[in-house]
């Protein structure tokens, strides 16, 4: 999978200039309202002393990290605040790829396309494996492909694009897999607080150096354009990553961090509870309308997409244009996410008109 500009931004652009009304299902940029103690936080930060709008620390405000550290129950040491979960896992990836342990990349297919961006940057060497048919992570797959030359092993749950969220016994086994082969599994959490199966655990709770957790506020508190995210690395590894960090970034947004920080502490779990509530609904609604236009699709157990596949209707870019063209939806086409779901096409349920959009689908096919 060679990187190029991301299908996404060519998806938007071409629903963009459609000459009729087009649903957005294409990227995950969460319709619904932030925590109300977020936007309070901001306007606090407004009014602080001009002290305040100077540079904070490099791996992220005292306070935050303390705060993450917390509830996740590690050491502030081990957090770098980042701009978003995407530097999270650059830094990650890039201590994975540096550590003279080879350069071998093992991925999920299908996968979200920046792993695979980001891992050729790095110039990692990049294997995608395909899921099983439920998507659930094929172990022995991943086995299989691992050599002495892979370092890197990434592992997105709750996933997109498949909604599946990996079991424990799983984790443990990609974590045991790294050990053997003096890799690093990064696992992407940034979908955490969208479980609707409530056996999600994160990878934290596994002891090992060879794991690496990265997550975000981005979808969870609906701030995707804030651009905070943070990596938890265990002690061995997080002085590199602060070093790489501060050399790209020197340090991140001081308001959008206070205004995290506030958030965390003020927002009581019925915020999320009831984004999770709502999601489920909006899930139900988009699987019967694919029910009676006779797909095969994936039912989310976490995150908040939905790959369909319609017969002799392969989720093709030109398939995509066409369906925006002539059912005024628009999904990203499964080959975006490698060549084990080329056929379907991924919808991401972020729209208050995702009921809108299943009926136009039922109707068309």
């Amino acid at each position: 999978m060679d990187y190029e500009e991301p299908l996404f931004f060519r998806v938007m652009r071409y629903a963009e200039a459609a000459d009729r009304d087009v649903v957005d299902m294409v990227s995950g940029n969460p319709d619904w309202e932030p925590p109300a103690a977020l936007r309070d936080g901001l306007r606090e930060f407004a009014d602080f002393d001009a002290d305040e709008f100077q540079y904070g620390p490099s791996a992220g405000l005292t306070e935050l990290r303390g705060e993450i550290a917390e509830r996740r129950n590690v050491d502030p040491s081990q957090i770098v605040v980042t701009n978003g979960a995407g530097e999270a896992n650059y830094l990650a990836m890039a201590r994975a790829l540096e550590r003279d342990a080879g350069d071998g990349v093992l991925l999920t297919d299908p996968v979200y396309p920046y792993y695979p961006g980001k891992a050729q940057m790095l110039g990692g060497d990049v294997t995608l494996v395909p899921v099983a048919e439920g998507g659930e992570i094929d172990v022995e797959a991943m086995r299989e492909a691992a050599t002495e030359e892979t370092a890197l092993i990434v592992a997105n749950t709750p996933n997109n694009p498949t909604g599946v969220v990996y079991s424990r016994e799983t984790m443990e086994a990609l974590v045991s897999l790294a050990e053997e082969v003096d890799a690093l599994l990064v696992a992407d959490e940034v979908y955490d607080h969208f479980d609707y199966t409530g056996e999600f655990e994160s990878a934290l709770t596994i002891d090992s150096e060879n794991r690496i957790v990265t997550s975000a506020f981005s979808k969870s508190m609906a701030i995707t354009g804030f651009r905070v995210g943070y990596a938890i690395f265990p002690e061995s590894l997080v002085d590199a990553a602060k070093t790489r960090h501060m050399l790209v970034n020197v340090a991140g947004s001081n308001p959008a961090q206070y205004a995290v920080l506030q958030a965390l502490r003020e927002t009581e779990p019925e915020y999320y509870e009831e984004t999770r509530s709502m999601l489920s609904d909006r899930i139900a609604a988009f699987t019967d309308a694919l029910d009676e236009a006779g797909a095969d699709y994936t039912r989310p157990e976490g995150a908040f997409y939905v790959l369909a596949r319609f017969d002799g209707f392969p989720g093709t870019m030109a398939n995509v244009e066409r369906l925006i063209d002539e059912a005024g939806v628009a999904g990203m086409p499964g080959e975006a996410f490698g060549p084990a779901r080329a056929d379907w096409i991924r919808f991401a349920l972020v729209t208050p008109r995702a009921q809108e959009a299943a009926k136009r689908l039922a109707d068309y096919f």
